[in-house]
């Protein structure tokens, strides 16, 4: 694993005394930026820094694994076979690992919650900047509202329809809301405990699924590649590889929830340099992996995929049924329900940030952007949670299974989009520090993408792939019943609705494309602590071997 998460090469070996001097010279030019960020921030009230570097690290390690990975694989298997499963899923996760690059760089610098909106606005066109919190806020309550869905769908497994839909449904919203009556310090401990489950549950399938192809269980038998061959690895064309492809978006997230806690991170440095290089890893490890087990062990015309003509199940529940294994069904079921519980959790708390930073910035009415006395931001949490609920309960009156194509088609535009903002952003980003003379990344402990111009372009390369695998689905959907208005815009209601409210907002605020000149790189700017550098600095001395044990540890 390359050594590039927490400072650059020539600065390890500096000792903390001359650290300690660079941050007193920077500090004494740039403590009227942190006085003007405090000052704006001060009648909205303060986001608490409740999360822990540890905390982070765990949340990072399991953050975007629930649903997504555990039961809509099955229906990507349904729609592409196995081999166009792997390959669209390989993209997102090499554009995961370009956004992060590309966001961390920038994250670091500035730590502010709901971070690239605001790096966004500042650097490229206020207008662009409301559009991404539209996006972002927009993509997350469709993934609360599908989180609903598939948590009826993983009760159901034991209920059996004996409860109504909306029944669930009601008590999956308390579960989850409740929470946001509490401290912050609760949210994150429920954050890192849900992380450990589905870490612990994705080793579980790991070591099962190898069991499961050498044939283990009662009934089971091995299992040869045999669903990958006569034609069965790659299915309905271009048309299935986009299907898979929206999928994948949607499962995998934008992972921007990461950056976004940069602004409540008790250390910003270390905690998001370490998560800039750790999630890509576990995301594609985990993503391909599962992907590539799945596809050996169900055939991709099970009648109990998700999408398939029987009812919906994780294709991992439904190999160790086949296979005869009993109780382990059960425990795999209830894992992801708290995978489940814990991903819709992300999905109130990264939009309601996202709210907050668009008051901050003066984009949406300010009173939205106001915090209680416990660092949670009321209104924003309260609008958010409203129209979750709505969305929710909207699910039982669409049918379950077309409702959730809605959801997934919202939310795969909304992260493919945001992937763009991003690295125009960054493009930009980097023309207002030339433009300035800004040597920002030759300070002490600075942290440059390893990739940079080749991880923003690449992820604009990645955003135009997913841009057309969606007009794509719209025209042509699976089955060949051909073009129809509702399909087209099923697929493409969530594209069409934000790029009309970021062009109507351009309009009627007539806002401007920044100077690269005069664009802002002081406000929130970082100034590494000295607490902050002897961690750092005590983390560089220690060998190789435990600097890379940093980054599976879980205590």
């Amino acid at each position: 694993m390359p050594d590039t998460t927490i400072g650059s090469g020539e600065e390890k070996g500096a000792g903390a005394q001359e650290k300690t001097g660079a941050l007193e010279s920077t500090a004494s030019s740039l403590d009227h930026s942190e006085g003007e960020t405090e000052s704006i921030e001060h009648g909205f009230g303060q986001l608490h820094r409740s999360f822990t570097p540890r905390q982070i690290h765990i949340i990072s390690l399991g953050s975007n694994v629930g649903s997504g990975l555990f039961i809509a694989t099955g229906k990507a298997l349904a729609s592409g076979g196995p081999g166009t499963m792997f390959f669209a899923y390989l993209m997102v996760c090499s554009g995961v690992w370009a956004n992060l690059q590309t966001l961390g760089e920038m994250t670091i610098a500035f730590p502010t919650s709901g971070n690239y909106v605001d790096y966004a606005g500042r650097w490229v066109d206020p207008a662009l900047a409301f559009g991404a919190g539209f996006a972002e806020w927009l993509g997350w309550v469709a993934v609360f509202a599908s989180e609903a869905g598939f948590f009826v769908i993983l009760v159901n497994y034991w209920a059996e329809g004996a409860v109504p839909e909306a029944a669930w449904i009601t008590i999956f919203l308390v579960i989850c809301l409740v929470v946001f009556f509490l401290p912050n310090k609760a949210f994150a401990w429920l954050q890192s405990f849900g992380s450990m489950v589905k870490i612990i549950l994705f080793l579980l399938i790991v070591v099962l699924s190898l069991a499961l192809i050498g044939g283990a269980g009662s009934t089971g038998s091995v299992h040869d590649g045999s669903y990958w061959t006569n034609g069965l690895a790659f299915q309905n064309g271009f048309g299935g590889f986009a299907n898979c492809a929206l999928l994948a978006i949607w499962a995998v997230g934008d992972q921007v929830f990461i950056g976004v806690m940069g602004g409540e991170a008790k250390s910003p440095r270390y905690s998001m340099a370490h998560a800039a290089t750790l999630v890509p890893f576990r995301t594609g490890f985990m993503y391909i992996v599962c992907v590539i087990f799945i596809g050996l062990l169900v055939p991709s015309d099970d009648p109990h995929l998700l999408g398939g003509s029987g009812a919906a199940a994780s294709p991992f529940v439904i190999a160790v049924t086949e296979a005869g294994i009993k109780g382990l069904p059960d425990l795999i079921n209830a894992c992801i329900i708290i995978g489940v519980v814990a991903i819709a959790l992300e999905s109130i708390y990264l939009p309601s940030r996202m709210i907050r930073t668009m008051a901050l910035q003066g984009l949406i009415p300010s009173f939205l952007g106001k915090c209680d006395s416990r660092g949670r931001p009321r209104w924003a949490l309260a609008i958010t949670a409203l129209v979750a609920i709505v969305f929710s309960y909207m699910s039982l009156s669409g049918g379950g299974t077309t409702a959730l194509n809605w959801f997934i088609s919202i939310t795969s535009a909304s992260f493919f989009c945001n992937w763009a903002i991003i690295a125009v952003s960054n493009y930009r980003f980097h023309q207002a520090l030339r433009a300035q003379g800004d040597r920002i990344f030759d300070q002490t402990y600075s942290w440059q993408s390893i990739a940079w111009p080749l991880a923003p372009a690449y992820l604009l390369i990645v955003c135009l792939m997913l841009l057309v695998c969606l007009l794509y689905a719209a025209i042509s959907p699976l089955g060949g019943a051909g073009f129809t208005a509702n399909n087209f815009f099923q697929y493409t209601i969530g594209l069409i609705v934000i790029v009309v409210f970021t062009v109507a907002y351009k309009i009627i605020m007539r806002t401007k494309w920044q100077d690269v000149a005069t664009a802002d790189l002081v406000r929130g700017r970082h100034v590494l602590s000295a607490d902050e550098i002897k961690r750092l600095d005590e983390y560089y001395r220690r060998p190789l071997w435990r600097r890379i044990g940093t980054y599976v540890s879980l205590w």
